[in-house]
């Protein structure tokens, strides 16, 4: 782990829209408290069971979420990504660990600092109770994605929710002649470990949507969707592709820089 970044404690900040969008003086308490720190992909950010003295924001790059199964296999449970919240306020020990699936920076804050500043700003405190909310939504998203018996329908699941629910996201989007490209943010293994099957089980499955027509590969980590409605249709999720399409998302992704 190291604490020197290419962000100081206000440009980190600024990256983030929600905290963007708070009034002057919070900010200004914000970025006194606020360190930055970078993590080398594979480096442990925090612990099972450890007590989180701090909470943070991730400014860049992908950090996973793992809980380690009895058996001594782990087993990624979830993903933060540029602009999501780590670190449980007001609670104690984590129950799984938090490392860094590629090299990551984040801004970090200490708990009780942090909470002494919820306890003075409602609008900070209703901040971290729509990231709450937020996180809740994303895990009943994954609780449908999970539910589905073929791995394709699972892989086509996942990718859906990186439209919609990590759209934002600029990095992992990009505009290839009218065509929406999304980089996959994890390796295979770690994919496998999310979708609860074996590698060679998600790389049928991509092959397979491929065949399909649904997606092509451009790259290992890189695909190009073709249709979101049929992605949609094929995770057993049709509503969440209602208002998206790939020209739009594409454009959106192109009209960011990305």
């Amino acid at each position: 782990m190291r604490n020197d970044s290419g962000h100081g404690a206000a440009d980190a900040l600024a990256t983030i829209p929600e905290i963007a969008d708070l009034p002057d003086e919070i900010r200004a308490e914000l970025k006194t408290i606020c360190r930055i720190r970078r993590f080398a992909q594979g480096q442990l950010v925090t612990e099972v069971g450890d007590t989180n003295e701090m909470v943070g924001y991730v400014i860049d790059g992908i950090l996973r979420m793992q809980k380690t199964l009895p058996d001594g296999r782990q087993h990624v449970v979830g993903l933060l990504v540029a602009g999501d919240m780590f670190g449980r306020v007001y609670d104690g020990p984590s129950p799984f660990a938090i490392e860094a699936a590629a090299d990551s920076e984040v801004c970090v804050f200490q708990r009780a600092r942090f909470e002494a500043l919820l306890a003075r700003f409602p609008e900070l405190d209703r901040l971290v109770l729509l990231h709450f909310l937020t996180e809740l939504d994303r895990a009943r998203d994954w609780m449908v994605v999970l539910a589905t018996p073929k791995v394709r329908g699972r892989l086509a699941g996942f990718l859906l929710m990186l439209c919609t629910r990590y759209r934002n996201v600029g990095h992992l989007f990009g505009d290839a002649d009218g065509r929406l490209t999304i980089r996959i943010p994890i390796g295979r293994p770690d994919l496998a470990h999310l979708l609860g099957a074996r590698p060679e089980s998600v790389s049928r499955a991509f092959h397979a949507l491929a065949d399909d027509g649904i997606l092509e590969i451009l790259r290992p980590d890189l695909v190009a969707i073709r249709s979101i409605e049929d992605l949609a249709e094929e995770a057993g999720e049709p509503e969440l592709g209602d208002g998206l399409t790939v020209e739009t998302l594409a454009q959106a992704a192109g009209g960011a820089g990305r």
